[in-house]
């Protein structure tokens, strides 16, 4: 008796690990003309930045048209400030970030710059 439960208990576990496994991440797709080198968000409104995100990636750098995945961000909008390896900072307000969706941020979008 005490086996079938180890058994059930199992094989509901074991259905429940594709869906896990099989989320797609948030991820963050570069689509200015520079490599970026540092990444940080914020809920929007606020100057809550978190830890640089580009250093998720494996040479600490998003360059031109590479995604790259964000790590403890949930889905909402968020203010972003980035620093491309040109040294110009720029803040992107009001980002949209969907669950298991890249987001991106172009060319256009940087207004709010300093170099």
């Amino acid at each position: 008796m005490r086996f079938l439960p180890l058994v059930f208990t199992g094989f509901i576990i074991g259905l429940s690990l594709p869906a896990v496994a099989g989320e797609k991440p948030i991820r963050f797709w570069n689509l200015t003309a520079e490599t970026i080198a540092e990444l940080y968000m914020a809920p929007a409104g606020t100057t809550n930045f978190g830890p640089n995100q580009c250093l998720n990636d494996k040479d600490g750098t998003v360059e031109t048209d590479e995604m790259l995945t964000v790590k403890d961000i949930q889905p909402g909008k968020y203010d972003l400030k980035i620093k491309d390896v040109s040294g110009r900072t720029c803040l992107i307000k009001s980002v949209t970030v969907k669950p298991h969706e890249n987001f991106s941020v172009g060319e256009k979008q940087l207004k709010d710059c300093t170099k």
